[in-house]
């Protein structure tokens, strides 16, 4: 409902219509008997107040509706609910106050918010552009130095070339690596779910990660559920497998030398709880909410190590994602000198109907 009246007419009006009802009681009261004079008074009374309050809510309403029209392209339908909810209804301009404030409060939630990813979007690219830069001059400076010296030996040629090879080799990585977080994020892999013992897999990751461990003298230990049917799990097993190589390695690389890693498989219901555990210095509380993002490392000495190591960064961030596509949470704890802990659950198949009958006669 739209009032296009100006004020100036709607205060005419009501003078009028005020003075024609006063007007008629001053009329009519000399002639009147005591009791009707009085119920003549209540009557007028009533219908000044109801003039008063109806041409009071059509002129306040009014603006009202002028404001809601220039914030309509901000939030068209829930304006206009609003709208319809302040008719006839006390205290407009306090209930229009309060949505404005709160509407305003939301608005600078979005806009930090914004900033918040602006800061992180120039992180991230100027940590894509040093993590790039990296090995592209390493390459670079091999490369040219073969090619500015006509009497570098043939051992020192290929040593070179080697080199220039392994530093492509982790440009490579890097880039599919980025590939793969941003496809995670724009929802286009698909998981594919398989039924498989977690136990088999966490066995021949630990054989592909040996040679690492026995360079910083790290025991690579599996604590599998009671029974080995327990660790049946439903999830996509390649990218399962990546979850886990990254956590290991992560926890081989940041763990104490001469130290022990530890897997452990717990049943939790309808769900496997897979715990990856070191026994290294552990992360401060402050930076455990940000292990997770691209390129985020604590200190600079773990980006060296990471660096030598071959690591691109990502590796949390694309297991962060790959748990989530599987409806589960990856989880820290960590205390500084006791070690950090990251787990998360995987659902278990669920019962066939011959397993249950021989259940029920067990």
């Amino acid at each position: 409902m739209r009032f296009n009246v100006p004020s100036r007419t709607i205060a005419i009006i009501l003078s009028l219509l005020v003075a024609a009802v006063l007007t008629t009681l001053a009329w009519l009261a000399p002639t009147m008997p005591f009791r009707q004079g009085v119920l003549a008074a209540g009557v007028s009374v009533a219908a000044c107040f109801l003039l008063l309050y109806l041409m009071f809510e059509a002129l306040i309403f009014r603006e009202i509706n002028n404001i809601y029209e220039s914030l309509e392209n901000i939030k068209r339908k829930e304006f206009r609910r609003m709208s319809n909810k302040f008719l006839f209804r006390p205290e407009p301009l306090k209930r229009m106050r309060d949505e404005i404030l709160d509407m305003a409060q939301r608005r600078q939630q979005e806009i930090e918010e914004l900033q918040r990813l602006q800061v992180l979007r120039r992180e991230f690219l100027a940590d894509v552009s040093h993590e790039l830069k990296t090995p592209i001059f390493a390459a670079q400076g091999f490369v040219h130095t073969i090619l500015d010296d006509d009497d570098v030996d043939e051992f020192t040629r290929k040593k070179f070339l080697q080199k220039a090879a392994t530093s492509l080799d982790a440009l490579d990585a890097l880039v599919q690596d980025l590939v793969t977080i941003s496809q995670l994020e724009k929802g286009v892999v698909r998981m594919r779910r398989q039924r498989f013992n977690l136990i088999e897999l966490v066995q021949d990751i630990f054989e592909q990660l040996e040679l690492k461990a026995a360079q910083r003298h790290v025991t690579l230990e599996l604590q599998p559920p009671p029974e080995p049917d327990a660790a049946l799990v439903v999830a996509d097993r390649n990218r399962i497998r990546q979850v886990l190589i990254n956590l290991i390695d992560n926890a081989i690389k940041y763990g104490r030398e001469n130290g022990h890693v530890t897997v452990s498989l717990l049943p939790n219901g309808k769900s496997l709880r897979v715990q990856v555990q070191d026994d290294g210095e552990g992360i401060p509380k402050q930076f455990q909410n940000r292990i997770f993002e691209r390129f985020y490392r604590i200190d600079k000495s773990r980006t060296r190590e990471s660096r030598q190591a071959g690591g691109s960064g990502l590796g949390l961030a694309i297991s962060k994602h790959i748990v989530e596509a599987h409806k589960s949470t990856i989880r820290v704890h960590s205390e500084l000198g006791q070690g950090t802990t990251l787990e998360f659950k995987l659902p278990k198949p669920k019962k066939r109907v011959a397993d249950k009958i021989a259940d029920a006669q067990a």
